[in-house]
């Protein structure tokens, strides 16, 4: 593996992001190892919970999308990230793609929800897994810690998905089935994130505690849960995501996934990329948010 490592220890696997030097970002390459992960601990009769988490400043700050928006279609950093720069990738394709002719909205459905289908594993797996949040979880990201089980972050944490503001819309979208439809409707209307505490009261998390406390929670948590039955802890998982599927998950998926195409392919959404490709996507981003004030600041004025 390139992007993650894989330890089992005391019936706890831990799964964690490994590529620091970019935020975690979402490469294709990380994606499927992420999936494989999951799936070897699903697998495994002595892993009794997985404890998701990331290396570095913060959890994931999303796709890695600097090469993508900005139009250059490098190839990657080498290993299975090399794919993250390859004309297969849906970001790639959207950011490289001439408004001026045909754009093929079911070639960007069929890539993107190949991403969402290995998020979901961490959903559908029987396996219940607890994600650790330091620092930042937003855009992409998020779809991490939302198909989680437990939602463990710091108070100072950020967690949100700005690319509501403009090319994106939330793939996996858990937002309305973890929060409820007033509060998704909150941020996504507007792009801003939570902080940890503010994670922790809207119940989006279990626990918030300090930075310096959060490694110890989280392994107090995954401690407990592991001493119960993995047969118990199958079925009382299984028993709630039934509720989640049952209420219009997939359709809801299948929806948000091609929102996501559209979304980069709107005037506004080729603006964007124009801006990136002309002055970096940092600029880009930096513009985008302007108006707000922030970077994906909180509703009650915190920024992260």
């Amino acid at each position: 593996m390139q992007t993650i490592t894989y330890e089992v220890d005391e019936r706890v696997a831990r799964i964690t992001l490994n590529r620091p030097e970019r935020g975690n970002g979402l490469t294709r390459g990380l994606i499927d190892e992420l999936a494989a992960c999951v799936e070897r601990a699903d697998l495994d009769p002595g892993v009794h919970v997985i404890l998701l988490a990331g290396n570095g400043k913060g959890f994931c700050g999303g796709y890695d999308l600097v090469d993508s928006a900005e139009g250059l279609g490098r190839e990657g950093e080498g290993g299975s990230d090399a794919r993250a720069g390859s004309p297969l990738d849906p970001q790639v394709m959207a950011a490289n793609h001439d408004p001026r002719g045909t754009w093929d909205p079911m070639v960007d459905h069929a890539m993107m929800s190949r991403n969402v289908r290995a998020f979901m594993s961490l959903f559908e797996c029987t396996t219940p897994v607890v994600c650790k949040v330091h620092g930042f979880c937003v855009a992409g990201g998020t779809d991490l810690a939302l198909c989680s089980d437990l939602l463990v972050i710091a108070d100072d944490a950020k967690i949100g998905y700005p690319p509501a503001r403009v090319w994106g819309s939330p793939t996996t979208s858990l937002w309305a089935a973890r929060l409820g439809p007033q509060r998704a409707k909150r941020l996504l209307f507007t792009g801003d994130c939570l902080s940890g505490a503010e994670a922790l009261e809207w119940g989006l998390a279990i626990e918030a505690p300090p930075a310096d406390e959060l490694d110890a929670r989280a392994e107090a948590l995954v401690a407990r849960i592991a001493r119960m039955p993995l047969n118990q802890l199958q079925m009382m998982k299984l028993l709630v995501n039934q509720q989640t599927v049952a209420q219009g998950l997939p359709a809801t998926q299948l929806l948000g996934t091609v929102f996501d195409g559209i979304a980069r392919h709107t005037a506004e959404g080729y603006a964007f990329q124009q801006q990136a490709a002309s002055s970096g996507f940092r600029d880009a981003v930096r513009a985008r948010d302007e108006p707000f004030g922030d970077a994906g600041g909180s509703p009650s004025g915190v920024t992260g």
